[in-house]
């Protein structure tokens, strides 16, 4: 099982490792407190940005509903954000339609990422709280691992990847704080995950390489860098699978700022040449 998502992760990234995910983050959507734009302004400029992404040549581009703030939890969540980041997904896949698209629903709107990446034509989701339970700023969340894979089974989306974070950013570890961040990744790698996450304590803030180390070899399906990956320090960071990029992406490194895609082709040609066998 895998080595099958490794190969699988190869099959879909079309690179084993440091491929490169450059983030849309959603401007806020209907209904949520900081929403100012209507659906179609929402769409346009997630368009604009899926474009100036594919035109710098990162590996893949992931939508979040990061602007929704305060995020729900999943249970208290309406179905209208369902349907507005399916219309987004759907114009992003028209832009994008031979590069791996990814989405994730804050907070912990798994299901509903599912539901959406379905609708959309989408690759992969990313999953909050597939093992275990903590304590994130919206709240106590539990690990949804067996609703959320007998889910996809139901909807027949069992080409959809789900990677899973583990020991994320903005949260309280402190009730498993007994269970190593390598051990959390052994059980959602048990519990069926197509790949974990690892990330800094918040949003912007780097991952620690010995927690990536220690990841990568205790569990043998792909290992993601979900937070803190900047021009300056992804030589560091290029033996995980894949590289989530949002806040360095975004002018003065500020996630809710618009992306700056001189700064995105300029981290890109760094990757390639890195890629290429150069050095820093």
């Amino acid at each position: 099982m895998a080595k099958n998502a490794l190969s699988m992760f190869c099959q879909l990234f079309g690179r084993n490792n440091s491929a490169i995910v450059g983030m849309i983050h959603v401007k806020a959507l209907p209904g949520s407190p900081r929403n100012t734009l209507a659906m179609r302004d929402i769409i346009q400029r997630a368009c604009k940005e899926a474009e100036g992404y594919k035109d710098s040549g990162v590996d893949s581009i992931m939508i979040e509903n990061m602007h929704d703030v305060p995020y729900l939890p999943a249970e208290r969540m309406g179905t209208e954000i369902t349907a507005s980041m399916t219309a987004v997904a759907c114009k992003v896949r028209e832009i994008c339609p031979s590069i791996p698209c990814g989405v994730q629903i804050l907070s912990g709107g798994n299901k509903e990422a599912l539901s959406v990446a379905q609708a959309a034509g989408f690759d992969f989701i990313r999953a909050e709280g597939f093992v275990f339970a903590h304590v994130g700023d919206e709240g106590l969340m539990n690990s949804c691992a067996g609703d959320l894979l007998r889910y996809r089974k139901q909807i027949g989306a069992d080409n959809i990847k789900i990677f899973t974070d583990i020991k994320k950013k903005h949260c309280s570890h402190a009730i498993t704080s007994d269970v190593s961040i390598a051990d959390t990744a052994e059980a959602a790698e048990f519990f069926g995950s197509d790949g974990v996450i690892v990330t800094g304590s918040a949003t912007g803030k780097a991952a620690s390489q010995q927690e990536i180390s220690d990841v990568q070899k205790s569990v043998s399906i792909p290992v993601l860098v979900g937070s803190g990956v900047t021009t300056d320090n992804v030589q560091h960071y290029l033996a995980a699978n894949a590289l989530i990029v949002g806040s360095h992406f975004k002018e003065n490194n500020l996630w809710h700022f618009d992306p700056d895609f001189g700064k995105v082709q300029r981290f890109m040609d760094k990757v390639k040449h890195l890629r290429d066998g150069g050095t820093t």
